[in-house]
């Protein structure tokens, strides 16, 4: 009998997406941001979403999600539901970058 477990983190996708928003657009895109994850959070295959705010004044800010399969968020995204709730994005920033990527090591709390 085997009794090794597949090791599923290999399987998850992970995104971040950088998002410059516009001198003085901070707010609208935060209440945007806000409409956003509440409608993602209950999309199969979605485990968790994280919004990072600069530490400086550079305006460049950071989404990532993690999904349980590049599958879940590739169905996700080329929905007609993701296209309407990122439309009006594009008001409030200058300039947005995705990265997509298959996690192939993780690390949970201490090392032994």
């Amino acid at each position: 009998m085997d009794t090794k477990q597949k090791d599923h983190s290999a399987d998850k996708l992970c995104v971040v997406f950088t998002v410059r928003v516009i001198e003085g657009g901070e707010q609208g895109f935060l209440d945007l941001y806000d409409q956003i994850r509440k409608s993602v959070a209950g999309t199969p295959g979605h485990i968790v979403e994280r919004l990072g705010a600069p530490v400086d004044d550079s305006r460049q800010w950071v989404i990532t999600s993690e999904w349980k399969t590049a599958e879940d968020f590739f169905k996700w995204q080329q929905s007609e539901e993701h296209r309407e709730l990122v439309a009006p994005l594009r008001q409030w920033v200058d300039s947005t970058q995705s990265l997509r990527f298959r996690v192939v090591k993780e690390t949970k709390g201490a090392m032994s």
